[in-house]
């Protein structure tokens, strides 16, 4: 859905606005941050122009490279990144950082989103200027991200307790959350590398840099959460394998024993059924019945012995 909200300081509280004309009524000092939900050319056109700045395309707020995910010039700061959906998706945002305003530019709606307004209006005197907003929103993001990886720990245990044999839906959804682990650790990292610029920014008011000390030390204990969970994916992992070795080896083993079994009647069988024409049994009235004993006998012989021996 398109929505357009202005964010702005008056009388000690914060008021949000959500026509793109408003911004010539105000002072600019007075704006605190501007979110663009799926807006069209337009609406950023006009805020090009007011603002002097400049708003990425989708295609290059998703570039990995350093360069495209963190630019700084003498007054403004540009910070690209990506948010998860609850499908775990990427939705990629980019925030533009210039004279205290906050630009957002997104094209999902977000839970973080709205969760930083509840709290912009709560508390409005917590959010002077807009790298207070960005830092709520991260830190927002953050505690969010939290919730997703707990979600996954608790699956990665609920599959643990539940694999008692081989089964490929069980190697299927270890694959799926190996997948799942290892987009939130490159989520992760890209936020940890967005902060970690953002403190070395002469930029950022000085009272935000314990703040973003705070949240480079939770983005890391996430990271050890998620290291921890992938190393349990590869535990698991080996021990599906495992017990996929085991049940291959019964198979094996039952073949090899039922091969031994049938060994010694097969011997004596082929024995008798070779056509020379002087054999002693040849013509014996109980050579058949003999026979069959005997190879009833061999095979009890070595199924009594596998069984004594715990083969079996």
């Amino acid at each position: 859905m398109s929505e357009f909200k202005l964010f702005y300081h008056k009388e000690g509280t914060i008021k949000v606005s959500r026509s793109i004309d408003f911004i010539k009524q105000i002072p600019e000092n007075q704006i605190l941050w501007i979110d663009l939900n799926d807006v069209d050319e337009e609406i950023e056109s006009r805020l090009e122009d007011f603002l002097k700045i400049y708003i990425q395309e989708e295609e290059e707020m998703i570039e990995i490279e350093t360069s495209s995910r963190y630019i700084e010039t003498r007054d403004t700061l540009v910070v690209n990144t990506n948010f998860l959906l609850g499908t775990y998706d990427k939705n990629p945002v980019s925030f533009i950082l210039k004279n205290n305003i906050l630009i957002s530019v997104r094209s999902e709606d977000l839970a973080s989103f709205t969760e930083t307004v509840k709290k912009i209006f709560a508390n409005p005197e917590n959010y002077p200027t807009g790298y207070h907003v960005f830092l709520s929103l991260f830190d927002t993001r953050v505690e969010f991200d939290a919730d997703m990886i707990e979600e996954i720990t608790q699956e990665i245990t609920h599959l643990s307790n539940s694999i008692q044999e081989a089964d490929e839906d069980a190697l299927m959804e270890i694959k799926n959350l190996q997948e799942k682990t290892m987009m939130f650790r490159e989520n992760i990292i890209d936020k940890q590398r967005a902060i970690s610029n953002m403190l070395r920014s002469n930029l950022v008011p000085h009272d935000l840099r314990p703040k973003l000390t705070i949240l480079i030390k939770d983005i890391n204990s996430l990271l050890e959460h998620i290291r921890f969970s992938f190393d349990r994916l590869d535990y698991l992992q080996d021990t599906f394998l495992g017990l996929v070795n085991i049940e291959q080896n019964k198979i094996i083993k039952i073949f090899t024993i039922v091969s031994v079994l049938f060994m010694p009647p097969t011997l004596i069988a082929s024995i008798y059924g070779m056509n020379f024409g002087v054999m002693p049994e040849l013509h014996w009235k109980w050579g058949y019945l003999f026979s069959i004993c005997v190879m009833l006998l061999s095979a009890s012989g070595f199924f009594y012995y596998f069984k004594k021996k715990k083969y079996i």
